[in-house]
């Protein structure tokens, strides 16, 4: 893959995530970047382990979506 290709990968990926709703985007990144269970995301923000599993398949599925060209309203 190209510099130019990855690059512009990135930039769609970083404009997906920051089109999450906040407390969407905060258990994505928890998750993902620092590495946090379910368990741990729930216990920060107040949810339940079912809401933060939830909330992930929501943000995975919008990203998928977005990553492949398709808009989300």
């Amino acid at each position: 893959m190209s510099d130019k290709t990855q690059a512009d990968l990135l930039r769609r990926l970083e404009e997906a995530v920051a089109a999450m709703p906040a407390k969407q985007r905060e258990i994505f990144l928890a998750h993902r970047l620092d590495d946090m269970t379910y368990a741990e995301i729930a216990s920060r923000t107040g949810l339940s382990v079912r809401q933060v599993e939830r909330q992930m398949a929501r943000a995975v599925y919008k990203l998928c979506k977005q990553m492949d060209g398709h808009p989300l309203n």
